[in-house]
């Protein structure tokens, strides 16, 4: 999967042919969160809250 960003220790990967909606993939510390792109909510798994805060907004 592509890795498109890295910050505060956050690696966000997104693969283009991937299921709906569209989303991306959120890693933290062994966490893992899918992002609804349109929304910014998170569709699945979870991360911390302040990473969760930072992603998401």
């Amino acid at each position: 999967m592509p890795t498109i960003s890295i910050f505060f220790g956050i690696v966000i990967q997104m693969y283009w042919r991937d299921h709906n909606p569209p989303h991306l993939h959120a890693f933290y510390q062994g966490h893992e969160a899918l992002f609804e792109i349109e929304t910014g909510e998170v569709i699945a798994g979870s991360l911390p809250a302040t990473a969760r805060r930072i992603v998401g907004d």
